[in-house]
């Protein structure tokens, strides 16, 4: 079956590029919007469409307000702007995106798909493109080209690998973001999407959990949590005068393996005595506005403040989430900002003071464990991950927006003896994606998704054959729920797990009983049952 999908043809297609004929093909798109979801959150034009319909029901006027829409966001963003003059097509960024690695689809080449908008802006935003049209690479706007918008923003997963290569700093993702922001203007949007922002406005997160059911789950959590460590375990929510609001995505307390890393966390903040929350109305770290539109962004991104100014709390913690820290790194200050009203984050147990969470005041959980390691603060005991060969995953955002490179690492080498790294040129800020971010990680997409996520794949099974690696480790959310899928299809007895699962397992509790299985209910290898773990070591190490 792997075999079926790796036959790619990278040749020049025939015909120009610039026909907009698209074929929707199951398995390659992702389905439409709901209508109710559209009509919750005040989106225009909800409807009952499919992408695959002939006629997709659109307004009346539907290229006025694409055409209105463009020029809005050519005068409020001067980045946009900048982004549709300064390309010279050196094809720099041609071979760097993975959804052009794997399907060989010339228009998911980052240059050319940004072109698809570019030779719309040429046509009725500039002199020469107004004269000269299809000379000068100007198209004219037709529902056709509609169509192939959606398709091809709907294909990238505003990873920006792209950017990285690109000598002139054009981050692609936000051509895809001003695109997808135009086709929300006339109800052109994915369900995968949509449904999870309308929940996130419902009931504070994306799965639409109510305030009773996530109280439940997180209890649960924390006596499994006990019943693992023999010591109480409790969790704070709704608490007014914590110290630390700490939020994280709604798939840790209900999806798996993202569960083992709530374990993680909750065991974690036993041990150091933590003064935390936790919040029904901000039961959601993750961002899909990031997916949609900057308002969309905005909204959604406003509540998480609002609730730590509520609850009284000096800072915010967030968990292992990708698209969370994008918009909290990138565009929260701007957004939502100053959040004057909380403090600069110190932590209360090492003293340190997290300088660059100084204008956000949010502080990244592996931030926060690796400077408790740094300072000898955890005795962990690394011989209960030996049953795992692990890699790393750079996750896009933590890494390429946020700059988290070192921390999650520093953190796997003090809780594994058995790490390593996949290429170089496919980790950190070269790191390949999932294939399944910006909502594109539904089952519709499947064969999209596997295509995508094959470069990721590929150098796992690089780590694989030569050091026997069985656990890929990541800090993202949508990684955890859709990297199992992949490694099942590409590189069969891979798993995947949170980096603070793995600190969960090596973390030796001040009082904890004999620990005879790991987070997941599995025997601990034999040498961690007999004689002294390895606690003092690891707080030399730390010391040093």
């Amino acid at each position: 079956m792997p075999d079926k999908l790796l036959s790619i043809e990278q040749k020049r297609p025939e015909g120009d590029w610039r026909n907009a004929k698209v074929e929707f093909r199951k398995g390659t798109i992702c389905y439409s919007a709901a209508p109710k979801n559209i009509a919750y959150l005040g989106l225009p034009n909800p409807r009952e469409w499919q992408p695959f319909d002939a006629d997709w029901k659109l307004p009346p006027n539907w290229k006025q307000i694409i055409l209105a829409g463009m020029k809005e966001r050519l005068q409020k963003y001067r980045s946009f702007r900048l982004f549709m003059e300064i390309c010279v097509r050196c094809g720099a960024c041609a071979d760097k995106c993975h959804f052009y690695v794997g399907s060989g689809d010339p228009k998911n080449m980052p240059v050319l798909r940004a072109e698809l908008m570019r030779s719309v802006y040429r046509r009725y935003f500039t002199l020469t493109g107004r004269i000269f049209g299809a000379l000068v690479g100007a198209r004219e706007l037709t529902e056709d080209v509609i169509k192939e918008w959606f398709y091809y923003f709907y294909q990238c997963t505003e990873c920006r690998r792209c950017s990285v290569f690109c000598p002139y700093g054009i981050d692609t993702a936000e051509i895809t973001m001003m695109g997808r922001e135009l086709l929300d203007l006339i109800g052109c949007n994915i369900n995968w999407v949509m449904e999870p922002a309308a929940n996130c406005f419902r009931t504070g997160n994306h799965l639409g959990v109510q305030p009773h059911a996530f109280q439940d789950s997180l209890q649960f959590a924390a006596d499994e949590a006990t019943q693992i460590t023999g010591l109480p375990i409790e969790v704070p929510i709704n608490r007014k005068g914590a110290e630390i609001l700490f939020v994280m995505p709604s798939a840790d307390y209900f999806a798996t393996p993202h569960y083992y890393t709530l374990l993680g966390y909750l065991m974690l903040f036993r041990e150091i005595g933590l003064d935390y929350t936790l919040s029904t109305y901000a039961s959601e770290g993750g961002n899909f506005g990031l997916f949609s539109s900057h308002e969309l962004m905005k909204r959604l991104n406003a509540k998480i403040y609002e609730e730590a100014k509520r609850l009284r709390v000096k800072w915010i913690l967030g968990g292992e989430c990708g698209h969370m820290w994008r918009v909290f790194h990138q565009y929260m200050d701007t957004m939502n900002g100053p959040a004057d009203f909380l403090e600069p984050p110190v932590s209360p147990i090492t003293g340190t003071r997290f300088e660059n969470a100084r204008s956000t005041r949010a502080v990244h959980i592996c931030e926060f464990a690796a400077d408790l390691i740094h300072h000898g603060k955890l005795r962990l005991d690394p011989r209960r991950n030996d049953r795992w060969n692990v890699t790393y995953h750079d996750s896009c955002n933590p890494s390429r927006a946020m700059g988290l490179l070192e921390e999650p690492r520093y953190i796997l080498n003090s809780v594994c003896r058995n790490f390593h790294e996949m290429p170089e040129n496919t980790i950190r800020e070269q790191t390949f994606c999932c294939g399944s971010g910006a909502g594109l990680g539904t089952d519709e997409n499947l064969e999209m998704r596997l295509r995508g996520g094959f470069p990721r794949a590929n150098a796992v099974k690089y780590v694989k054959e030569k050091h026997g690696v069985n656990l890929l480790a990541c800090i993202c959310a949508i990684d955890k729920a859709t990297l199992p899928t992949l490694m099942e299809y590409w590189v069969p007895g891979v798993e995947v797990a949170g980096v603070h699962e793995l600190l969960g397992n090596a973390l030796v509790m001040t009082g904890e009983k004999e620990r005879t299985t790991d987070l997941r209910g599995d025997d601990l290898p034999d040498d961690d049952l007999c004689g002294e773990p390895l606690v003092k070591v690891r707080e030399e190490a730390a010391r040093e």
